[in-house]
């Protein structure tokens, strides 16, 4: 077989072509945020604290699939602009524990209809078969719904 001829192939790489796509929707949902000071990554954690609750390091990190280290230096990033806040885990000292501030919920409140019309525009462009697909491959939405009625927010703030 023709060297070329099996080296073409990699130009059809499924691995390749998300990553490629994925930097594509990133930066959709970067320019778009950047209006309200956040980027897609910033947007998400603040969603996943405000579902989810006060979550540790760890825990945020397995939630989201992000790399703890990553995880640690975006949640830095957020804390010092007081989007949330960071303190030591009372069981566990070496941990810490995230917790969205009233400014973090506030950004994540203005973002939301930004987000949810670049979200819109994506779904309409590629389809909501490809979408669900998308939300398949990475093993389903990383929070799961809830339920419609009795969903109640909780005061998530951290203390003054």
């Amino acid at each position: 077989m023709d060297d070329r001829t099996s080296l073409f192939e990699t130009t059809r790489c499924a691995c390749l072509a998300s990553r490629r796509a994925a930097r594509r929707i990133t930066r959709r949902f970067d320019q778009a945020l950047r209006a309200h000071g956040l980027r897609a990554t910033q947007f998400t954690i603040l969603a996943a604290l405000r579902l989810a609750g006060p979550q540790s390091v760890g825990a945020l990190a397995d939630l989201l699939d992000i790399e703890r280290t990553t995880m640690s230096r975006n949640l830095a990033v957020a804390a010092q602009r007081d989007l949330l806040t960071l303190r030591a885990d009372p069981e566990d000292a070496r941990s810490r524990i995230a917790t969205l501030t009233a400014h973090g919920r506030h950004t994540l409140e203005t973002a939301l209809p930004t987000w949810q019309a670049v979200q819109k525009s994506l779904v309409e462009e590629l389809g909501e078969t490809t979408v669900h697909n998308l939300h398949q491959l990475a093993g389903g939405p990383c929070i799961a719904p809830l339920p419609n009625s009795s969903y109640e927010p909780q005061n998530q703030e951290s203390p003054a």
